[in-house]
């Protein structure tokens, strides 16, 4: 009977976990080849378990709970103590260029001596100063606009292009360019001379404001190397991307992998942006930096991430940021603000029905007042009247200057909460 029952196995091929287990003899070996994964025999295997977050994911969920309106005390501390850190690391990076930071001590103390010594050379620091000021004032706005992934102050339609448009204003209203220094450019007044030495075309309006453009379009791309730099150190750290853009960039990179089909069209253009710049390489970025491009942000992560030189990356976003994009936005605000075009516009907007009329109103009074203010006799003063259309203005600068600075804050704040957390976590180890 045993081995009747033997030799019934032998000739039996059973299927376990979807493979096949054959069996000479009870005793004797078996080949036993498995092609696909064993299921449990009771079928439920290991539902109903959830995988535990790590470490670093509870950190930075706990670290997004960080904003002012939720922990107002507590932001407002950290943002501070990560500020002080941030100086203090920076006091410490200079110090190791000694031979930089000499050369630059020697300058400052020659500057300082000639800016409080008092002789005829003060109007030429004077001008000096007024220079450095005014171009740093645009390289600081340029930075303002684009640092922070997309949460930046919005400078070009705060401050650029305003100074655009009034100095296009002003070229048809004076009939000239040549605006008295001082007051120009902190207000613009027409010259006494009602000759106007060369004629008024669109390349000599260019020309007047091409150095505060230039300018800050390099603040722009500077801007840009936060994304940049953060990119690069994760991939060459290997570590857990903090960053919501990076982990971003992470997932659509694979997603990418099984191509673009199921993809959304916002998804769709990232996709073919981090494509073109990381098979193009220069002129890529440059395409990408050369087009006001609200996914430029990208581009930087992009390049950080697959190491992209740093040359490669900086160079071509100076030169498609601050001299083409550049050019393209102020011909665009020039012809816009153009007298004819202002005219032209008006027309159009009194046309709207019931509602024309009363718009139209309000952006004559302004505009009546700015050329009004532009024949004054240099060193006035111009008389302070508020309109309906600059009380609105101003309340839309101070609301994106407001969100700027809360964003700012909550962005430090954050940062110093992982500080603390990759504190214990080093201790820990």
């Amino acid at each position: 009977m045993g081995k009747a029952k033997g030799g019934r196995r032998s000739a039996a091929t059973q299927k376990e976990g979807g493979g096949d287990v054959v069996a000479n003899d009870v005793a004797g070996p078996k080949k036993v080849d498995f092609k696909h994964e064993a299921k449990p025999a009771n079928g439920n295997g290991t539902k109903g378990l959830k995988p535990s977050p790590s470490m670093n994911t509870l950190s930075r969920l706990d670290r997004e709970k960080v904003v002012i309106w939720r922990r107002p005390f507590t932001v407002f501390y950290y943002a501070v103590a990560e500020a002080i850190c941030l100086v203090s690391e920076g006091l410490v990076s200079l110090l190791q260029y000694r031979l930089f930071l000499t050369v630059v001590s020697a300058l400052s103390a020659v500057c300082t001596y000639a800016y409080v010594t008092p002789g005829p050379h003060q109007e030429w620091v004077g001008l000096v100063e007024s220079k450095l000021l005014w171009w740093s004032w645009w390289v600081l706005l340029g930075v303002l606009s684009s640092i922070g992934l997309g949460s930046g102050l919005h400078t070009f339609l705060l401050y650029l292009g305003p100074h655009i448009a009034a100095v296009t204003l002003a070229a048809y209203e004076c009939n000239s360019l040549d605006f008295p220094e001082p007051p120009y450019p902190d207000s613009i007044v027409c010259p006494s001379s009602s000759a106007a030495t060369t004629a008024i075309t669109l390349w000599n309006i260019v020309a007047k404001i091409r150095v505060e453009a230039f300018l800050w379009g390099v603040g722009t791309a500077i801007g840009e190397l936060p994304p940049y730099f953060m990119a690069r150190a994760a991939r060459l750290s290997g570590n857990e991307p903090d960053d919501e853009e990076y982990r971003e960039f992470l997932e659509l990179l694979e997603a990418g992998k099984g191509g673009t089909g199921e993809m959304g069209l916002v998804d769709r253009a990232k996709a073919w942006m981090e494509k073109t710049v990381a098979k193009v390489g220069f002129f890529g970025i440059l395409a990408c930096a050369s087009v006001p491009n609200p996914l430029f942000d990208l581009a930087g992560i992009t390049c950080g991430h697959f190491l992209v030189p740093f040359w490669t990356f900086f160079g071509a976003t100076v030169i498609g940021k601050a001299v083409v994009k550049m050019h393209v936005q102020m011909l665009f605000v020039i012809v816009v603000f153009s007298a004819h075009h202002v005219e032209h516009a008006l027309q159009l907007l009194e046309g709207i029905p019931e509602m024309g009329k009363m718009l139209r109103g309000p952006i004559e009074d302004f505009l009546a007042k700015q050329k009004k203010a532009l024949h004054r006799a240099p060193g006035s003063s111009v008389e302070a009247k508020s309109s309906v259309l600059s009380d609105i203005m101003g309340l839309v600068v101070s609301t994106m200057i407001l969100y700027f600075l809360i964003t700012l804050i909550n962005g430090l704040a954050q940062s110093y909460h992982k500080r603390l957390y990759e504190r214990s976590k080093a201790k820990r180890d």
